[in-house]
């Protein structure tokens, strides 16, 4: 079911961005980067919030039950997406998906929590996280296909495919969390009143520095990618087909950027397993801070440079670190809940989603708006240098090409080296590496605060 609904949200995410703010896509929503920040602010809030709520929800009234009402809902916010082309309805129809989505986890990672042990969760976690990629991995060239006919298709298509899980629910036996807490009431005082323990606390503050970054790979880097990378060396050296291949590119042929995100959910799937087996014996919060080492040291060099193959190895080096840090967060809450709480500390696994993915929309709106937009960057060109104004943001590039009498690839090159855009990735690497040390020394103080925990072994 998770693969399922992961084929389909995937489909949508990796996408989207292209969707939302590229400014020469055809038939695109052609909106600020500000704005696309925005809108993944408001994405990020609603789903990662909720399941602060929604676990202890689904721990009390059933896993079963509230995967079969997030269905529903998921499918009511593709359907608004699909249709709505201003601003606030558009909104509107990713804060619904966003919600069908936050009901959606905690019934299934808990389901995960109850159903595994000690010996067997971390091979568990990492089998699970393997089919869930198999989803992520698969929807990108799903949406590649789907928007080649068009925008809507994206959307009416994933709303298709998340309706499957009507049928998977009939072979969902329920399994019992446990919980003897009573009705609504009791479950918004346990929420709040577990919340406030300091390790957990901790635990939150620091891996929202690791989601941050980890969202940058699907909300920056689609358009960075469309703006910057060149990889068409990558299309002649392995013969790549049409099929793999942006088709509209000014720059000649390029790979799609939801060919060369989707490099990140094809080695999950085929390496998680081996990864997971390999680093089991890793304390879980060692784990954790390597991997978000690992995986800031790849978003940069992601990032920082033109070529597409650099590009492919830092998406490459920033699955490793992803490998070991985020599944290692599912499993080290879950080892930590107390009995009958399994999908409430799952819920609690979105609080730092919510904190970093949603500051780092926020953030990486204004960033990429200012430093890395490139149609932003010619009209500053235009501006600077031939004192050129009022030339829309959908035709800037070829009204620099024009006035330069230069190709495109040139120009995106002069661009390049005048405002220097890779180095916009400073900031997020940054947090990263910070972020790492702060989980080194967590991991430290919970060794010896907690010497018999779980968690410290």
């Amino acid at each position: 079911m998770e693969m399922i609904e992961r084929l389909a949200f995937y489909g949508v995410r990796v996408v989207i961005p292209i969707y939302i703010a590229q400014a020469d896509e055809p038939g695109g929503l052609h909106f600020t980067q500000i704005d696309k920040g925005t809108i993944f602010l408001w994405w990020a809030v609603v789903q990662s919030l909720v399941p602060m709520f929604s676990g202890g929800f689904a721990d009390r009234y059933g896993y079963k039950k509230t995967i079969a009402a997030s269905v529903t809902i998921k499918i009511i916010g593709y359907l608004l997406m699909a249709t709505q082309r201003d601003f606030l309805p558009f909104l509107i129809g990713c804060c619904v998906l966003a919600f069908g989505t936050a009901i959606f986890k905690p019934g299934v990672q808990g389901t995960m929590g109850r159903c595994l042990t000690k010996d067997n969760s971390a091979v568990g976690w990492g089998a699970f996280y393997m089919l869930v990629n198999i989803g992520g991995f698969l929807g990108p060239p799903l949406a590649h296909f789907m928007y080649g006919i068009s925008w809507a298709a994206v959307f009416y298509g994933c709303a298709a495919i998340v309706s499957l899980n009507y049928l998977m629910l009939f072979t969902y036996k329920e399994v019992p969390s446990g919980t003897t807490d009573g009705g609504p009431m009791r479950v918004f005082v346990t929420t709040f009143r577990n919340l406030w323990n300091l390790r957990l606390l901790l635990f939150i503050a620091i891996m929202s520095g690791f989601w941050l970054v980890l969202m940058q790979l699907f909300d920056m880097l689609p358009n960075f990618i469309v703006d910057w990378i060149d990889s068409s060396t990558l299309v002649t050296t392995f013969h790549l087909p049409e099929w793999m291949l942006q088709q509209n590119s000014l720059r000649g042929p390029q790979i799609a950027q939801e060919w060369l995100i989707n490099a990140n959910g094809g080695l999950i799937v085929v390496s998680m397993l081996l990864v997971a087996y390999l680093f089991s014996r890793i304390p879980r919060v060692a784990s954790i801070s390597l991997g978000t080492l690992i995986g800031s040291v790849g978003l940069m060099l992601a990032g920082f440079f033109t070529s597409g193959t650099l590009c492919l190895m830092g998406i490459a080096v920033f699955t490793l670190g992803e490998m070991l840090a985020s599944p290692k967060m599912n499993e080290y809450l879950a080892v930590i809940a107390p009995p009958g709480q399994s999908g409430l500390y799952q819920g609690y696994s979105q609080i730092p989603v919510a904190i970093g993915w949603g500051y780092g929309s926020f953030l990486g709106g204004q960033t990429y708006d200012q430093l890395g937009d490139k149609a932003n960057l010619a009209l500053n060109y235009l501006r600077d240098n031939y004192q050129i104004l009022d030339v829309p943001r959908t035709t800037a590039m070829q009204k620099l090409c024009e006035v330069t009498g230069k190709d495109y690839s040139t120009v995106t090159d002069l661009l390049w080296s005048t405002y220097h855009p890779g180095e916009l990735w400073y900031r997020f690497a940054a947090i990263g590496v910070v972020s790492a040390i702060a989980m080194y020394f967590y991991g430290r103080w919970v060794a010896r605060r907690f010497p018999a925990s779980i968690a410290s072994d």
